[in-house]
């Protein structure tokens, strides 16, 4: 005779997982608290482990989200900034202008242990420029490039766990392709594709066996989103490819997991950049295209990329590798915007449910 097992999960306050709601500070939900209470009972508890962050330099975007996702569950958090707001950065924890946004559902505080200077586009202190090392915004650092900050962090920690790329950068990313030059192309793929391999190369050595690394991508790798330009579209591809062959290598020759999370608009400070002067930001449209034609028609909060994040790092996807997730209230998988003006008086689109 079969039996059929039942397991029923309470989203409870008391749970295993726990989503309170607060209200978001900017356009598109930056700010929603997904509290990971008693993450034990899962066997998840990541008291112990040490996580790098590499993009982080306020509390807007989705690298701040995925360092307090960790840091619910007890990792250890260490950041990598970009030196030219790195002093901005360091200057608004110690006044404690992020206190609100480090607050943990366990009525403590998130603590960054660690901030190291970071410019990814840089592998070996070799290659840094004379103009960059002579750049005021520069004086003072000597050691930010990745190797060595890999080098830094194994002084400092021994091993690592998790290792996050959330940064990119495309210096035409304003131009259509057609108009994209050479340089600023190459540019592109350089800080916002390449650099996600550099890490691993430098970073996979000192990461501890089951380990695992995450970045983040966008759906302009796989469809047009005019807007999103300069070469930033073929490098979002690339960081895909990417992904698949360093799960392999990695995998094999760590024991390191390599996944990334494609991820929806998000108002954050970065995101905002990407606009023309005196015309409608790029994310402003892209955020309410997404909610108009999204199967799931609601924000997107930074805080559901570092719930997700926080899944592919843990043990929980212990045989997770090699993934693109997609975290866009699924609007990767639409083939037709349902408003469009072609549509009018023909295809009938269900209103979505009230939340």
């Amino acid at each position: 005779m079969m039996m059929r097992l039942v397991v029923a999960v309470a989203l409870t306050r008391c749970g295993c997982w726990s989503f309170g709601v607060r209200s978001a500070a900017s356009r598109g939900g930056t700010r929603r608290d997904v509290a990971m209470a008693s993450t034990a009972t899962l066997g998840t508890d990541l008291t112990g482990k040490v996580a790098f962050v590499a993009g982080v330099a306020d509390s807007t975007g989705y690298g701040w989200a995925i360092a307090k996702a960790l840091a619910e569950a007890g990792a250890t958090i260490t950041v990598g900034t970009w030196p030219p707001v790195l002093n901005i950065f360091k200057s608004s924890l110690e006044k404690g202008k992020f206190e609100e946004d480090c607050a943990l559902s366990n009525g403590k505080s998130m603590k960054i242990e660690k901030i190291y200077p970071l410019d990814a586009v840089f592998d070996r202190p070799e290659d840094v420029p004379d103009e960059i090392r002579e750049n005021k915004r520069y004086a003072g650092l000597e050691s930010f490039t990745i190797s060595e900050v890999a080098e830094q962090i194994k002084a400092d920690y021994g091993k690592i766990d998790f290792l996050v790329h959330s940064l990119a950068n495309g210096p035409e990313v304003t131009k259509p392709l057609l108009e994209t030059s050479r340089n600023g192309y190459l540019a592109a793929n350089s800080a916002s594709a390449y650099s996600y391999v550099s890490l691993l190369q430098h970073f996979g050595p000192i990461m501890n066996h089951g380990g695992a690394a995450l970045s983040l991508t966008y759906v302009a790798s796989e469809a047009v989103i005019p807007g999103y330009g300069g070469g930033m579209s073929s490098a979002k591809a690339a960081l895909e490819s990417d992904t698949r062959t360093l799960a392999w290598e990695a995998g094999r020759k760590f024991g390191v997991r390599v996944n990334t999370i494609s991820a929806g608009p998000l108002k954050s400070r970065a995101a905002s950049a990407i606009n023309k002067k005196g015309e409608r930001g790029f994310i402003d449209l892209a955020i309410d295209y997404s909610k108009t034609n999204a199967p799931l028609a609601k924000d997107l909060y930074s805080d559901d990329i570092g719930a997700s994040a926080y899944y592919l790092l843990s043990p929980l996807a212990r045989a997770v590798t090699g993934v693109t997730l997609y975290v866009d209230n699924g609007l990767h998988c639409m083939g037709m915007a349902v408003d469009s003006n072609a549509l009018d008086g023909g295809l009938a689109v269900p209103e979505p449910v009230a939340t």
